[in-house]
């Protein structure tokens, strides 16, 4: 009991260090915390610790697009003494990205070790490698494990599942959804792939989808919780009993509405502190809502776990493993005249996700279904299915974009 009781007095005290170093950098490096403390009546010297980080505002992570737009292209939360960077992303949003220079710049490294990940590994990345940073984000820790890499990305299904054939893959790093999909695919297409153990990342993993791939398949999954602003942030060790939280990164959960800090249990907004050199964040909100799970770790690492994925606080709706928000939808059809009303629903059964754009057709216009469809993914990054409903289906006040899954949470085994 003592050693429980240390380690978490140690986890704290690192928590508190992380919180004060990465206030002091942002205030010198950044001009958008330098102005939100300002805004505050603060000075970096105010934060010693994680409890003196609440007198700060939460930037929401669905400000970004409004902020980076009047100061191009990172909104003023790049920081000055940085250096060159090694590229820029453009997630949806729209939202700009940087990576640094240097190995594994968002920290995966310690998932994939922790999900048995070893050196001379052959893993499919089945990520994106396309102006979004997913594929890369895998890759380089992947690479810092030293494991060799079969960069999918968006080849279509049959062509990585012939590759991962080919270089007798291993291991799968994607969502959970397209993993079910490789490895059916793959037994009705001349026998089944080899993989072992699999990171999932960037949609839920419900206990129904974990059970079909563990027990009908033999693939042993973990989770990993990451975002592009923040890198890892909470990942499964071999219990499978909550997201241990990442090194490097401060998390609060705070309950909507007052950004209180919220109970054990209690669901609540993820909130991100982090001193990263290139990108120092103070008080990120995600938007991912999630819940603290305090009891010990059955595996005797220190501090609280995240509970899971339990849904979100904001506009923004993650349909397989790609952010879509209502204004990219308003950008794509907003201002065609043959549209009158529109709205996106999001469905799914937990092992399949289904974007569907339901539009009701202007007065004596005729909908090009197939155009349309063509321009949204050009805007979201997703195939719709656009389907022509009569005028009176989709009610005056509705919401552009709701989500229809049943939210399921996704930090227990």
């Amino acid at each position: 009991m003592r050693g429980e009781r240390d380690a978490a007095r140690d986890w704290n005290a690192r928590q508190d260090q992380l919180a004060a170093r990465a206030v002091a950098y942002g205030s010198r490096h950044s001009p958008e915390i330098a102005g939100r403390l300002k805004g505050a009546g603060m000075s970096a010297g105010d934060v010693a610790g994680v409890a003196d980080l609440r007198a700060i505002p939460v930037l929401a992570k669905d400000d970004l697009p409004t902020l980076q737009a009047a100061d191009p292209p990172f909104g003023g939360m790049l920081a000055v003494a940085a250096g060159p960077l090694a590229r820029i992303f453009r997630s949806p949003g729209p939202i700009s990205d940087p990576q640094g220079t240097g190995d594994d710049f968002w920290r995966f490294a310690t998932a994939l070790r922790a999900a048995g990940f070893c050196p001379g590994d052959v893993v499919l990345n089945s990520f994106s490698y396309h102006l979004t940073p997913g594929g890369l984000m895998l890759d380089g820790g992947l690479r810092a494990v030293g494991c060799a890499v079969i960069p999918g990305g968006v080849a279509a299904t049959t062509a990585q599942i012939e590759a991962a054939r080919a270089a007798g893959a291993t291991g799968y790093t994607g969502t959970p959804q397209f993993l079910l999909t490789l490895l059916e695919r793959a037994e009705e297409s001349g026998g089944p792939l080899e993989f072992e153990r699999a990171l999932v990342t960037g949609a839920p993993l419900p206990p129904s989808l974990r059970a079909r791939l563990q027990d009908g398949f033999e693939v042993d999954v973990y989770q990993a919780y990451a975002a592009a602003d923040t890198g890892l942030l909470g990942y499964e060790c071999v219990e499978k009993d909550g997201w241990h939280v990442a090194p490097e990164v401060v998390v609060e959960v705070l309950v909507p509405g007052d950004d209180r800090p919220a109970e054990d249990g209690e669901a609540g907004q993820v909130v991100v502190t982090s001193p990263n050199k290139v990108y120092p964040l103070v008080r990120f909100g995600t938007g991912d809502l999630s819940a603290w799970k305090r009891a010990p770790s059955p595996g005797r690492r220190p501090g609280p776990r995240l509970a899971g994925f339990l849904g979100r606080v904001g506009e923004g709706v993650k349909v397989k493993g790609m952010f879509v928000h209502p204004r990219e939808l308003a950008a794509a059809l907003g201002s065609d005249p043959d549209v009158a009303r529109y709205q996106g629903v999001v469905s799914g059964d937990g092992a399949r996700d289904v974007f569907t754009v339901q539009v009701e057709a202007a007065a004596g216009a005729v909908v090009d279904e197939a155009g349309l469809a063509a321009r949204i993914r050009q805007a979201v990054k997703i195939r719709p299915v656009v389907v022509v409903v009569p005028t009176g289906i989709i009610p005056d006040d509705a919401r552009p974009l709701v989500d229809a899954r049943e939210q399921l949470t996704t930090g227990s085994g």
